[in-house]
């Protein structure tokens, strides 16, 4: 049997966390893959903890439940690692990808990427100035990472699942793609 591939993102309201699951789980059925992609969240404002799920396999997925611990963690807000809820979420040698425009210490037990996606939203001015709609950005810098996921798919995703600023957006996932550092 297939493994079955379950990711987590972390986010915060207002940075496009639960859209990424769900361009993500567009980009990976488009390559063949079974999905399922489901959110998380209390109140519904800008900046409240967001969380979203995303399982991924090759054979129909049975299972119907939140995801415990991921395999994998698009962590879209850096500060949200130090919360009480991060770390038993994820997996010890989880593969991470942070929004930080710099390496981060401590995270050896992850095998951890990062790339400055708030700079490259903003510079393409995808959401305000102070919040920055981050989740193509990310999903260019998974895409890189994760490695097995091809980027036409993931830019037909975006085609598909992002109503308006189509270009800012493709370009966002370009840029983050190229730009993704690996954390030492």
């Amino acid at each position: 049997m297939e493994p079955i591939r379950e990711i987590t993102f972390f986010g915060r309201g207002g940075q496009g966390a639960v859209v990424a699951s769900e361009i993500l789980a567009e980009a990976y059925f488009r390559q063949g893959f079974h999905v399922q992609s489901f959110p998380s969240f209390g109140v519904e404002r800008r900046g409240a903890p967001v969380t979203a799920f995303l399982r991924v396999s090759k054979e129909f997925i049975y299972l119907r439940s939140m995801i415990a611990q991921a395999d994998v963690a698009l962590v879209f807000s850096s500060g949200i690692m130090a919360g009480p809820m991060f770390a038993p979420m994820v997996k010890e040698k989880a593969m991470l990808v942070v929004n930080s425009s710099s390496a981060l210490d401590n995270l050896g037990k992850y095998d951890s990427s990062y790339v400055d996606a708030t700079a490259i939203a903003q510079s393409l001015s995808l959401g305000s100035s102070t919040q920055p709609l981050v989740n193509t950005a990310m999903l260019g810098a998974f895409a890189k990472a994760a490695g097995d996921l091809e980027l036409d798919h993931k830019l037909e995703a975006v085609l598909a699942k992002v109503p308006q600023r189509i270009d800012e957006n493709l370009d966002a996932v370009k840029k983050a793609y190229e730009a993704v550092n690996q954390n030492d």
